[in-house]
């Protein structure tokens, strides 16, 4: 529990006596000390937000913008951000806007929608491709922190990988809240180090925090494993996709987001099947054979599922994608399949964490032979052509139209509650999201314009 977020909000309609009181009870629910001490803690919250509330009586308005944030008045759920659906996408094109307005030279940003960021750099005589990816903890597997910490420090090395690159190091970033378990920190660590382990890439860096300091009670596990990858030529970006391609597709067994749909369902016997690493021998075949220089694209089936990736490579390159559902099918892990199609989970909207490549016909077959040759599953799932829209080639016969769900397909009972329907008001939401975002951008130019006026002046 957030108490300072508490504090901030209740101060806005109650008096702040009821409010310390209602704050000094729920920190003892958490902590175990006299009701004295929670109450001095909760007044030492108080004073500490009223100061801060102060600042609207400040007279100077550009020190109340630096200090404030532009708000936007839509919260992350209601705008589905993390869910990986068609609000999450809109909410990261507003970030990859913010990112290109700062001017900085990168050879793929996040306006490309990547799996990863790339910057070319010298070394000697030599060009050399330096690819950065990262990736959060999933959010349910905070009581399983060596599963959240294996699939975590994949998940990041996936993503350099897909890009062309070679992962060359990991770095890890975990926050606990105050109540934590401090065991929780080490079993985390231990399943980043077990993915580290059997794939020879080491943990190098790393930085261990509390969630929110002294304002956060309770036990909740956050966390993100970045990876640095490198590579002689460049990055296989899904603009580079070209009609006539061929789409292959590895065999997915899923990750967090498969876990965390067997362990909340009790189908415990699915976890070991998402244990594994074959995404990234699947990577290493392609690049030992000296093929991903002639790959056009690769991504991984995550985010959204296969809709999100179709419909983002079909953004990105104005192409179209023809997919054979009964091809795909074959290429799920069938004990995976089995759990979401037994609870009516949609398994193309979810992530299965299979590699998906996109080539010409000749290249697509060594990338076969090369796949197969790592012991990993892989198959021919379709063709990208000049339509301008990602298909489903049903096993019927018929056609639809690969679409993102607001939200991925709902694998929690929780998530099937909140649904994946587009908001009525979607659109004024997206309006208001952005307005927030360019309010972002003017804010960091008028700091950095200030910055550099004092830097001039001095």
């Amino acid at each position: 529990m957030d108490i300072e977020g508490f504090a901030r909000r209740t101060l806005v309609d109650h008096d702040e006596e009821s409010v310390q009181k209602s704050l000094q009870d729920k920190i003892l629910e958490f902590k175990d000390i006299n009701p004295e001490q929670a109450s001095q803690m909760a007044q030492a919250v108080l004073d500490e937000v009223k100061c801060t509330l102060k600042i609207e009586e400040h007279p100077d308005e550009s020190l109340k913008r630096l200090i404030k944030y532009p708000k936007s008045g839509i919260g992350m759920g209601q705008m589905g951000v993390g869910s990986r659906g068609a609000g999450d996408f809109f909410v990261h094109r507003q970030i990859a806007q913010i990112v290109k307005s700062s001017h900085t030279n990168a050879f793929i940003n996040p306006t490309a929608q990547d799996d990863g960021g790339v910057v070319k750099a010298t070394a000697g005589a030599d060009e050399v491709y330096i690819t950065t990816a990262v990736d959060g903890i999933h959010s349910r597997l905070s009581e399983y922190p060596f599963l959240g910490g294996f699939h975590v420090a994949r998940a990041s090395m996936r993503d350099v990988c897909v890009m062309g690159s070679q992962p060359v190091a990991l770095l890890s970033d975990l926050h606990l809240a105050d109540d934590g378990e401090v065991a929780k920190l080490f079993d985390y660590t231990a399943g980043v180090c077990a993915v580290s382990e059997l794939t020879g890439v080491p943990l190098v860096a790393g930085s261990t925090l509390r969630v929110g300091g002294d304002m956060v009670l309770g036990d909740r596990l956050v966390s993100a494993v970045g990876s640095v990858g490198i590579s002689p030529h460049p990055p296989t970006a899904r603009k580079r996709a070209e009609a006539g391609d061929i789409i292959l597709l590895t065999e997915g067994s899923g990750g967090g987001t498969i876990t965390t749909t067997a362990l909340y369902h009790g189908l415990f016997d699915v976890v070991w099947e998402t244990m594994d690493i074959s995404f990234i021998e699947a990577s290493e075949a392609i690049l030992n054979a000296g093929l991903l220089p002639k790959v056009h694209a690769m991504t991984d089936v995550t985010n959204g599922g296969l809709r999100g990736d179709a419909h983002e490579i079909s953004q990105t390159t104005g192409l179209g994608l023809a997919f054979s559902e009964e091809e795909i099918r074959k290429l799920v892990n069938p004990k995976v399949l089995e759990m979401l199609e037994s609870l009516d989970i949609d398994h193309l909207g979810v992530s299965v964490d299979s590699l998906m490549i996109i080539a010409p016909e000749d290249i697509a077959i060594e990338v076969e032979k090369a796949v197969s040759s790592a012991g990993v599953q892989i198959g021919r799932i379709g063709e990208v052509d000049n339509t301008g829209t990602p298909r489903l080639l049903t096993e019927s016969g018929g056609e639809q139209e690969l679409r993102p769900l607001f939200r991925e397909a709902a694998y929690t009972k929780i998530k099937k509650i909140v649904g994946d329907l587009h908001p009525e008001d979607f659109e004024e939401m997206k309006h208001k999201v952005e307005r927030s975002a360019l309010e972002a951008i003017a804010k960091k130019d008028e700091v950095v314009a200030r910055i550099k006026e004092k830097h001039e002046n001095q």
